[in-house]
């Protein structure tokens, strides 16, 4: 594309350097992606069809795998079929949609788990309190809360990516329309713009993490007040799961977007690597690491398959 002609689409550059190998990761990324929507769509059965496991707890993961499965919507069918095709253009609304959906989902997961983190304090330094702490009028008002501010500072970042000239490159070098490599193609200076991007990136990822590290530390505090052994290790199984992902999640997403300059973001195979494990590899460890490592999850999962055992020998 001419340097004087604005740009109409985008070429997301994605994995084609690799060649032959694009085959290869096409099966990989297909099997996982698969994977990931049967694990969240077998986690929400589960959670919706059993009674026992109607708790806030188990709300919110039922509302994590939702926004997991969406989140993964939104990137993997385009660059399953970009590793195929030769033809791996985006058109300037598709990509700022792609923006839009995908920080929207991000943002929310991010708010999702700090949310989570509140419910673990509650249930383990408050329980007397805890039904009103977190009524279903209450988890009803932090659902919303998460997904409203998730979509509102998603708009904010995808109107000051976008309203920013396009007349350069239309090249960009990732697998999806992410806020970096976009902005890095803008024709004009766009320091203000990525200053205030970086702000809202620090206010999503760093608040909800020291918010998470506080309920952490009183449940810490709380668990080493339990006299017996076995009452400290249920109390901490209940939390195990929940922090695992917050590690993933939360340092993958901090070594991409807690950077201030655009121009080093997202270019490098190492960024690009660490890309697809928070794209790719999280919402794929949700539901192995909620059902392997929770015996309620295991047990939900037990009785549904008993169930449509027995349904299927009636018929």
């Amino acid at each position: 594309m001419a340097n004087s002609s604005c740009v109409t689409e985008f070429l997301l550059l994605g994995f084609s350097s690799l060649g032959e190998l694009q085959l290869v990761l096409f099966m990989i990324f297909l099997c996982l992606y698969l994977i990931i929507l049967s694990g969240n769509i077998t986690i929400i059965s589960v959670i919706c069809l059993d009674h026992s496991l109607h708790m806030p707890m188990y709300f919110f993961l039922c509302v994590l795998s939702t926004s997991e499965i969406f989140y993964t919507i939104v990137i993997l069918p385009k660059m399953l079929i970009n590793l195929l095709s030769v033809f791996r253009t985006l058109s300037f609304v598709s990509c700022a949609s792609q923006m839009y959906f995908f920080l929207g989902f991000a943002v929310t997961n991010c708010l999702l788990l700090g949310v989570m983190g509140y419910d673990r304090y509650a249930a383990i330094c408050q329980p007397l309190h805890y039904p009103i702490l977190m009524s279903w009028r209450v988890c009803g008002q932090l659902i919303s809360t998460c997904i409203v501010s998730g979509f509102l500072i998603s708009l904010l970042g995808t109107t000051l990516v976008f309203s920013l000239p396009f007349c350069g490159s239309n090249k960009v070098n990732h697998y999806f329309c992410d806020i970096s490599p976009v902005i890095h193609l803008a024709y004009a200076g766009s320091y203000i713009n990525e200053l205030v991007i970086f702000i809202c990136g620090v206010l999503v990822l760093i608040v909800p993490l020291i918010f998470i590290c506080i309920s952490y530390g009183f449940i810490v505090s709380t668990i080493l007040k339990i006299p017996s052994v076995e009452g400290k290790r249920k109390a901490f199984s209940t939390c195990v799961s929940h922090l695992i992902v917050v590690i993933i999640h939360y340092g993958c997403a901090s070594f991409v977007y807690l950077r201030p300059s655009a121009k080093h973001i997202n270019t490098s195979g190492k960024d690009r690597l660490v890309t697809v494990t928070y794209t790719i590899i999280t919402p794929l460890l949700n539901p192995v690491v909620y059902s392997l490592r929770n015996k309620d999850v295991q047990l939900g999962i037990r009785k549904m398959i008993v169930k449509k055992g027995f349904s299927t020998k009636t018929l």
